[in-house]
C-alpha cells in the first residue's frame, strides 16, 4: 500500500473529522464571545481607580499570560469540581478554560485600543457633566472596537488552534477524533495530517475574511 492509499480510511471515517471540526468551531465561537464579555470587565477593573480591583485584574492577567494554557485546563478541570461539588461537563470546562484564557488576552486588546484614542475625548465628555460609565460606554468603547476588530479576529483564529489541547479532557473536538481514528486504524501519522490540512484551511479561510474586513475598514477610514 502507498502513503497515498493510506488515505483511504477517511471513506469509512469522515464524519469523524467533520464532528471534531464542529467542535473546535462551536469551542472557539462561545469561548471569544464570553472571553469579550470578560475582557471588557477586566480592562474596566485594571483601568479602576480602586487600587485593589485594579490590582485582582492585573494579577489576573498576568497569571494567565504568563503560564500554559494547558495547565490551565487541567486547573479548571480539577477545581471546578472542588469549587462547586459536582461534576462538570468536560465541553463546558472546556469553554470556560479557554474563556478565562482569551479573556485576558482580549483585556489587553480592549485596553490598548482604548488608550489608542485622543485623552481629550475622556476630557471633553467629563467637562459636560457624564460619568466614567457613560463616557466609557458611549464614546470609548465604540470607538475603541473599531480599531481592536482585527486583533479580536486573531484572536478567535487563535483559539481554534488552542482548542486542540481541550482534547486531553475527553472533549470530541478535532485533534481528539483524529486521535480516534488513529487508534481504530493503528495508522500513525495519516489521521494526524488530515487533522493539521483542516486547521490550515479554516486558519486560512479566517485568516482570508480578516484581511478583507481590514482592507474595507481601511477604505471606509480613508473616506
Amino acid at each position: 500500500m502507498t502513503f497515498i492509499q493510506s488515505f483511504s480510511f477517511l471513506g469509512q471515517y469522515w464524519k469523524f473529522f467533520v464532528n471534531g471540526l464542529y467542535i473546535t468551531v462551536a469551542l472557539a465561537i462561545i469561548s471569544i464571545i464570553l472571553g469579550t464579555i470578560l475582557g471588557v470587565v477586566l480592562t474596566m477593573m485594571k483601568r479602576s481607580k480602586v487600587k485593589v480591583i485594579s490590582i485582582i485584574a492585573k494579577a489576573y492577567i498576568g497569571f494567565i499570560r504568563d503560564t500554559p494554557l494547558l495547565v490551565q485546563i487541567y486547573i479548571v478541570y480539577i477545581g471546578l469540581p472542588i469549587i462547586t461539588g459536582m461534576e462538570v461537563p468536560d465541553f463546558l470546562t472546556g469553554i470556560i478554560a479557554l474563556t478565562l484564557y482569551s479573556a485576558a488576552y482580549i483585556a489587553e486588546i480592549i485596553r490598548s485600543g482604548i488608550e489608542s484614542l485622543p485623552v481629550g475625548q475622556t476630557e471633553a465628555a467629563s467637562s459636560l457633566g457624564m460619568s466614567r460609565w457613560q463616557i466609557m460606554k458611549d464614546i470609548i468603547l465604540p470607538q475603541a472596537v473599531k480599531n481592536i476588530l482585527p486583533a479580536l479576529g486573531n484572536q478567535f483564529i487563535g483559539n481554534v488552534k488552542d482548542s486542540s489541547l481541550v482534547s486531553v479532557l475527553g472533549i470530541t473536538d478535532l485533534m481528539y477524533q483524529a486521535q480516534t481514528v488513529r487508534g481504530s486504524t493503528a495508522l500513525g501519522i495519516q489521521p494526524i495530517l488530515v487533522a493539521s490540512v483542516i486547521y490550515l484551511i479554516l486558519t486560512w479561510l479566517l485568516n482570508r475574511i480578516l484581511a478583507i474586513y481590514e482592507k474595507r475598514l481601511r477604505v471606509s477610514d480613508n473616506h
